[in-house]
């Protein structure tokens, strides 16, 4: 699952395909086991429930539906909503760093 830790939480991305293509969002979660992450304001819905015995009246609730992760791409430069492929490399001291392709292979903080 080397894939996963190109974007962790709290990254700023961009949806590069589907409905809501071109919406930039703040990542709140990343499910590894799904391959999906939670971006804010995105894949919002509105459920309703038949009644059944946990809950007898049945209802609606609101729900936050996750994004496949290979829908985004990391926005490198907040200003102009710049984005870039993400690699990984290690460094001297053995721990990997994130990079960016499109600028030029400067480190991700």
């Amino acid at each position: 699952m080397v894939s996963i830790k190109r974007i962790i939480k709290g990254d700023t991305v961009k949806l590069i395909s589907g409905a809501n293509k071109r919406m930039t969002g703040k990542v709140l979660k990343v499910i590894t086991k799904d391959r999906a992450i939670l971006v804010e304001g995105i894949g919002n819905i509105h459920r309703h429930f038949k009644p059944n015995k946990q809950n007898p009246r049945g209802g609606d609730k609101d729900i936050h539906v996750p994004t496949p992760i290979h829908k985004v791409a990391l926005v490198i430069d907040a200003k102009s909503a710049k984005t870039s492929r993400v690699g990984l490399i290690k460094s001297i001291d053995g721990k990997t760093m994130r990079i960016a392709s499109q600028n030029n292979n400067k480190e991700i903080k």
